[in-house]
């Protein structure tokens, strides 16, 4: 195989830049079909990327033998079933996060994945491919900064975009299973050890509509590890000055950090309001390149026939953890997981 042939269902905003980044970026990849409910989008982006194949429906684009590959970015309510499906059609898979909205699916998920060894199976976990955490970890592996003992993480919102927030807050599960599971994959992976126990506070600070749905605008949680290490994680929606995605990682011997200015590049204005930095928007922009990498990572387990890193079994584990954090957000009380 030269080439993997892949088929991309969901066009969001991220469904577009994946779909996007495998039709222009991805070397050893070909997306040769895409599928969504919205024909205009769809017929859109299938002749901006020179894509011959498109579906409304996902079982007919799984039943094509000529993809390899299915990647999946639809609404999280569907990405067990459409895993089970795909990889009982054959096909090798990347779903993004989360694995599933429920631990049950989760476990669905896994069976899934194990029933079908044979296939790649990857989730979307992109912060362990950008640049500068993987030149974190390898420090941390070598033991540069010594033993981890506090993970700190902040994940922020522009305020500017309060309002898709607000409008998704029904659907989305929470602050921190919308918003925080990036840093709760991170902290597992620095620390290398499980949270045991985590206290949630918060609150609707600026914003009471995330009342109604059991949440905050800014929540935060501490964790106790299993190693005894500590974590902090922040998951806020109203950063005045841009999306800010912080990371510090405390060990016994030094301390690294991780996008402490969010700065949009290299630039400095100075002008009448001072000397600044600009911030990144949003997601896509702050990581566009680590979506990419990890689509890099997907195909080349497939061409190379082995496993990625990123397993099945790290969704459910984050989607425990998320759902402790909620529980005690919502109770007030400490949860031991």
């Amino acid at each position: 195989m030269d080439k993997v042939r892949i088929g991309s269902i969901g066009l969001g905003r991220l469904g577009a830049q994946h779909a996007e980044n495998i039709a222009t970026k991805i070397p050893n990849a070909e997306l040769v079909a895409l599928c969504d409910m919205d024909t205009v989008k769809l017929k859109e982006t299938a002749e901006r990327l020179h894509v011959s194949k498109t579906f409304t429906d996902f079982d007919e684009m799984i039943a094509c033998d000529d993809i390899d590959a299915v990647v999946i970015v639809s609404p999280s309510g569907l990405h067990t079933e459409q895993i089970e499906k795909a990889l009982a059609k054959g096909k090798h898979v990347f779903s993004e996060k989360p694995l599933g909205t429920t631990v049950e699916q989760c476990i669905q998920a896994e069976k899934a994945v194990e029933k079908y060894s044979g296939k790649v199976f990857m989730l979307g976990f992109m912060r362990r491919f950008d640049d500068s955490y993987r030149y974190a970890k390898a420090k941390v592996d070598a033991g540069e900064i010594g033993n981890p003992i506090l993970f700190r993480a902040y994940s922020q919102d522009p305020e500017k975009f309060i309002e898709s927030s607000i409008a998704f807050a029904a659907h989305s599960g929470g602050a921190f299973l919308d918003m925080a599971v990036h840093d709760i994959d991170l902290a597992r992976w620095f620390v290398k050890s499980e949270p045991e126990s985590v206290y949630a506070i918060g609150g609707c600070y600026a914003h009471p509509e995330f009342g109604k749905y059991n949440d905050g605008d800014n929540v935060s949680c501490l964790m106790k590890f299993q190693n005894g290490a500590m974590g902090f994680l922040l998951a806020g929606r109203t950063a005045p000055h841009g999306y800010n995605i912080e990371t510090e990682i405390i060990g016994t011997k030094g301390t690294l950090r991780i996008g402490s200015v969010p700065q949009k590049n290299l630039v400095e204005i100075m002008d009448s309001y001072g000397v600044r930095k600009e911030c990144s928007e949003n997601f896509l922009e702050r990581f566009q390149q680590s979506y990419v990498e990890e689509m890099k990572e997907f195909v080349d387990c497939i061409l190379k026939n082995r496993k990625p890193d990123v397993t099945v079994y790290d969704g459910r584990r984050v989607l425990e953890i998320a759902n402790a954090c909620k529980k005690s957000f919502e109770t007030g009380e400490l949860v031991k997981i």
